[in-house]
């Protein structure tokens, strides 16, 4: 694989352009398919933690997720009020919260994950297949390695 380089004084060819452009794309396919589903991007990932992981507590979702706990709380506010997701005092702590899918979460995030699914394969449509396993691939194996860096 030869290693390209932008065209002198082109700042659009490089790679954080590329990256940053391409990343507004992807986030533009994903919104409009989320939204009428009636989520955002958070509130997506946060079913999708649970859907794999429930019950969680708040501050257990919030690290998985990397977001503050002040955000979280807003996120399953709006979460809650949409019947998604409930909050029930945690069993073996009290003072904790455990967050779950309704039922009506279960199937909003089934839907949401279709057409999640769909706008990614758009987006990754002009690649074919092997190319975009190979994109996926390759950034996971960039991904690793800055974990890897920066890991206590």
């Amino acid at each position: 694989m030869s290693s390209e380089r932008p065209a002198a004084g082109d700042p659009s060819e490089l790679l954080a352009s590329l990256l940053k452009h391409a990343q507004q794309r992807l986030m533009a396919l994903a919104d409009a398919a989320l939204e009428p589903h009636g989520l955002d991007r958070k509130e997506f990932g946060v079913l999708r933690v649970l859907a794999a992981r429930e019950p969680l507590s708040q501050q257990a979702l919030a690290g998985l997720l990397g977001v503050d706990p002040t955000t979280m709380v807003a996120v399953l506010d709006a979460l809650e009020d949409k019947g998604i997701v409930t909050r029930r005092p945690d069993p073996a702590d009290r003072r904790r919260n455990q967050i779950a899918l309704t039922a009506s979460g279960q199937a909003t995030n089934a839907a949401a994950e279709a057409a999640y699914a769909a706008a990614e394969g758009e987006f990754l449509g002009p690649l074919g297949s092997a190319d975009a396993g190979e994109l996926r691939r390759m950034l996971r194996a960039v991904v690793m390695a800055e974990g890897a860096r920066t890991a206590p």
